[in-house]
């Protein structure tokens, strides 16, 4: 076990703070597993909802003209607190530009940048659609990844499972590849198939059971290919779908991870016996727990 004194070093070296404000305001901002990073947590998921709710009721053209202005004012109000928070995260870590760099800076910037941008290129309709920037705020929901802890075990299984599932989609690319290939050779132009491509996307319409009916096949040949695309589609739709559900049951059966952050790399997740980052390997800082918080 480490002492204190060592602890203290572990801490210097890794850029996190030692004491003062910026520790304090750190255990609440990054830390949910104590009172008041819990009320931080569940404060910024409603003001996060809230501000998507806003951006979509905005884009609706009768509530834009009845309610447009107090609109504004709302959406700007979150533009202000989250500008806030993403400055306070900045601010209460040793390495601001490394959690700049992360995936969740990019999501914290990219929730407040776009209303700046239109505030300062009111008429920039040349360089980018302003309306694009208002949709952009709908990466705001990105933010849920910091607070709710099922988000990030989705994550999670999502990241174990990436390999399996390129397998997956490398073999799916290659039955409609053959499977579109086969109907254009069997259908040919005069039934709608006027190139490979063509059946490439019925094969990708067929097998995902959409079946838009703009490209259907008209030969009894065709209509046997077709009919073994819908049922391998049934069987190709659950493989994915067990991939991901072996992910969540094989993390279910460990423990369940903290909020707990490496101060070098940012990452977290880490279990509460955890000493050492699972991603770099440095020392993690001791795990604080109000025993009321589940």
């Amino acid at each position: 076990m480490h002492s204190p004194a060592a602890h203290d070093r572990d801490a210097e070296h890794l850029g996190r703070p030692v004491q003062g404000w910026r520790l304090r305001l750190y255990t609440v901002i990054f830390e949910a597993d104590t009172r008041a990073g819990h009320a931080f947590d569940l404060t910024l998921i409603a003001m996060i909802v809230l501000s998507v709710a806003v951006v979509v009721a905005d884009s609706i053209a009768s509530v834009h003209a009845r309610h447009g202005a107090l609109l504004g004012v709302l959406e700007w109000g979150f533009t202000i607190a989250f500008t806030v928070e993403y400055v306070a995260r900045l601010a209460c870590v040793r390495r601001p530009w490394l959690y700049a760099r992360s995936a969740f800076g990019v999501i914290d910037l990219l929730a407040i940048l776009p209303s700046y941008l239109v505030f300062f290129f009111p008429g920039a309709n040349a360089l980018i659609d302003v309306r694009v920037l208002r949709l952009l705020r709908i990466f705001r929901l990105l933010k849920l990844g910091h607070y709710v802890h099922e988000f990030r075990a989705l994550g999670m299984a999502l990241a174990a499972s990436r390999r399996k599932i390129l397998v997956f989609l490398s073999f799916v690319m290659l039955v409609v590849l053959v499977m579109g290939t086969l109907m254009y050779v069997v259908e040919g132009p005069d039934n709608g198939f006027t190139s490979i491509p063509v059946g490439v996307y019925w094969a990708i319409t067929t097998m995902t059971t959409v079946g838009f009916g703009d490209v259907v096949p008209k030969t009894d040949l065709g209509r046997v290919i077709a009919s073994m695309m819908m049922l391998l589609g049934w069987g190709t739709l659950a493989v994915p779908t067990g991939i991901v559900s072996a992910e969540f049951t094989a993390a279910r059966v460990g423990e369940r991870p903290t909020t707990r952050t490496c101060h070098e790399c940012l990452s977290e997740g880490h279990l509460p016996t955890a000493r050492y980052c699972r991603d770099c390997g440095a020392p993690l800082p001791a795990y604080r727990r109000d025993p009321d918080i589940v």
